[in-house]
């Protein structure tokens, strides 16, 4: 008869094994705690910058990570069926394409929930450059989100 290894059941049953839940991208004490919207500046740059702001971003933390794109109108459905492949999903379902002022390209959000690096986010913003060339747009920068803490100063 084989025993069985029961020592990873009791350490659940002992500590628990709740992760915790998902970080709620529609959130509405999410603020932007990094940002970048210069084409020449490096994601750990903006990163550190953000780091020793306020508010402050939290590395360990879940972020929702937000892209801006500027797309021909016929372009944005195309653009919102790729991204969703990657987890990404227009910031306003309902709306997602704001007019420009030429009236040939419209404003996209896509945001998705993921915790936050320097090399990541510089994956992330290449692979949506890349996909804003190949339907005819640009990436106007990129920001992310988290939840407002009680240790960040308002205003600040």
């Amino acid at each position: 008869m084989r025993s069985r290894d029961n020592s990873t059941g009791w350490l659940r049953r002992l500590f628990g094994s709740r992760q915790p839940a998902p970080l709620d991208q529609d959130r509405p004490d999410l603020v932007v705690v990094a940002s970048s919207f210069d084409d020449v500046e490096a994601c750990s740059t903006a990163l550190d910058r953000a780091a020793a702001e306020n508010p402050r971003w939290d590395a360990g933390a879940e972020a929702v990570l937000r892209h801006h794109l500027r797309l021909p109108a016929s372009s944005v459905a195309d653009a919102v069926s790729i991204a969703a492949q990657d987890g990404y999903r227009p910031q306003d379902p309902d709306g997602p394409a704001s007019p420009a002022e030429d009236g040939a390209t419209v404003g996209l959000v896509l945001q998705r929930v993921q915790i936050l690096d320097a090399l990541h986010c510089s994956q992330e913003r290449s692979r949506m450059a890349g996909l804003a060339q190949r339907l005819g747009g640009s990436v106007d920068g990129w920001d992310a989100m988290q939840p407002a803490r009680e240790s960040d100063p308002p205003g600040d």
